[in-house]
Formats: C-alpha cells, structure tokens, sequence
C-alpha cells in the first residue's frame, strides 16, 4: 500500500475517534433547533447511554414533558400523550466529573437513587449549584453536555404555559415535541 494512502488512512481514522469522542447532536423541536456538543472525556457512560438511544431514534416524538421557568426543561421519556416509553439501559451516575449543572448544560435525568438515569436527560435554565456533586442527596446529577446553539430556543421552551396532567407536574399545555436527534458528522455544520 502506498505511503500516502496510508497515512490518509490513518488521518482519517484519527478524525473520525475525535469526532467520536467529542461528537455534536442536533436536537430538532416543534420550537427550533437546539445543538449540542457533548463531553464524553469526562463523563463517558452518560454520553455512550444518551447516544444509545439516539442511534435507535428513540427520542423521535418523545417531548419536553417538564418546564420549570429559571429551573431547568426536561424531556425524553414521555409520548406527547404522556405515555412514558419504556427506557431499559441505566446508567451510573457520573456527577463528580467536575462538569457543573451551569445554564446551558445537559444533565442526566434521574430518581432518588443516583444510579436510575436511562433516557431521560434536562436542560439547564439558569446556573443550579445545588444540583452538583455533592447535592443535598450526596450524588449530584451528572452534566454530559452543553448547548452551543439554540439557547433562545431553550428559552422559548422556558416560557410555555403549563399545568398538571394527571399525576405529573409542570407540563407544557401544548405539547413541545423532540421531533429528531442526530449526531452532526460534521461538527462545523452546527455552529453558528
């Protein structure tokens, strides 16, 4: 094999597990697009999980069933009939990673006990000290990402009208639907 397709070869391949170590996803909602890019150095399990459930499109039609303004909006796991969709990988809680629960920041989602998050995920609305490591539970909740584009849109999201829907809280009136979630193969494609 010559020397150069070797070495274009190996480039390549060095491009594409940087790409994999870093990657970017586009969120598509009813409300705009919302891009991310996601920290797999520091929390590897989070980010593997959450893109797990991207590549099988699970979060396709799930919605923003949680919207606390000046708090945080959390989606993921509910139909827009607020069904929840059977979510089976669990993933260990990743808070001590020193990633912060800031505005911005992409978070798993999860119950009392630490090690619960599946494929729920929320999006950081303002700075939420208290829910770093070790939060007032001692575990913390674990930031796997952060959003580069679409903080008005997560904004927007913030403000929406919302009540209670059967047994669960602060739901959006009309429905804000994760339409799509991709990884961007090229990061540059999401940036502004």
């Amino acid at each position: 094999m010559p020397r150069i397709l070797v070495l274009v070869l190996v480039t390549g391949a060095v491009l594409s597990l940087a790409a994999l170590a870093a990657p970017t996803v586009e969120m598509q909602t009813s409300m705009g697009k919302i891009v991310i890019d996601l920290d797999s150095e520091k929390a590897p399990r989070s980010v593997q999980n959450f893109l797990h459930y991207v590549n099988e499109g699970f979060y396709n039609g799930t919605v923003f069933h949680r919207v606390i303004p000046d708090f945080m909006i959390q989606g993921g796991g509910f139909t827009a009939d607020m069904e929840q969709k059977p979510a089976p990988r669990k993933v260990e809680n990743e808070a001590r990673n020193g990633l912060k629960n800031d505005r911005g920041t992409l978070a798993m989602a999860r119950t009392t006990d630490p090690n619960s998050a599946s494929s729920q995920f929320f999006i950081n609305h303002r700075d939420n000290a208290s829910l770093n490591y070790p939060s007032p539970d001692g575990a913390g909740y674990a930031v796997f990402g952060k959003v580069t584009q679409g903080m008005d849109v997560v904004d927007r999201i913030a403000k929406v009208a919302t009540g209670n829907r059967s047994m669960h809280q602060n739901v959006p009136l009309e429905p804000v639907i994760i339409q799509s979630v991709k990884i961007i193969p090229d990061k540059k494609q999401g940036k502004p």
